[in-house]
């Protein structure tokens, strides 16, 4: 089992401690992290793209001239594709572009972004997270202590409504619980600072 340093939130070590070798001890498996990402982007898509095909453009009842008779091409509408203010033919029509990976693969994709982050020592390990009052510059104070200087993402067991408030202002800080945690958030953010009953339990879950 990988044994990685225990942080207080004032920054002082607090000893050791053994995480999951199963989870956090992986060879990351780089095509699955890959697929997890454009599964994740995919479904963040609106898809709401629209244009009107010539049945919802306005106008064009009327024949515009006889069948025969006038030397040119027939026509029977003038919102036909070929006809300026016509409708659009083949044009994006509203969708959704989310899919589902298979269960193993979405599973070892975050099992590989957690051993990265622990093999590239990106990941710092804490003892607990204790706010007393919303106030966004004990976090900061937090992340100072612990030498995270770039994107972090704070990973807690369960949700705590004060760290949230207190990390909402912090444009380079996101907080997640251990079931929000997802492979697109674990890559996009340099470091990962999670609690010790967070990796334990992501330890149990993802095992």
């Amino acid at each position: 089992m990988p044994k990685v340093a225990l942080f207080k939130q004032d920054g002082s070590q607090a000893g050791d401690v053994e995480l999951n070798d199963s989870v956090f001890g992986i060879e990351p498996h780089t095509h699955a992290m890959n697929e997890a990402v454009l599964m994740q982007r995919a479904s963040l898509r609106q898809g709401t793209h629209a244009v009107k095909n010539r049945a919802e453009v306005r106008g064009g009842g009327r024949k515009p001239w006889r069948q025969k008779g006038t030397g040119r091409a027939r026509q029977g509408s003038t919102r036909s594709p070929q006809w300026v203010g016509g409708g659009t033919v083949f044009g994006p029509t509203p969708r959704s572009y989310s899919y589902k990976l298979p269960k193993k693969v979405r599973r070892l994709a975050l099992k590989s972004a957690l051993s990265s982050k622990l093999s590239e020592e990106n990941a710092v390990v804490l003892e607990s997270i204790s706010i007393d009052a919303p106030k966004t510059k004990e976090v900061v104070k937090m992340l100072e202590a612990l030498n995270v200087d770039s994107k972090a993402l704070v990973v807690t067991a369960e949700t705590d409504e004060t760290v949230n408030r207190s990390a909402n202002n912090l444009p380079n800080v996101k907080v997640l619980t251990v079931a929000e945690l997802n492979v697109l958030d674990l890559l996009t953010h340099d470091k990962l600072v999670i609690t010790k009953e967070a990796a334990e339990k992501a330890g149990e879950v993802l095992a």
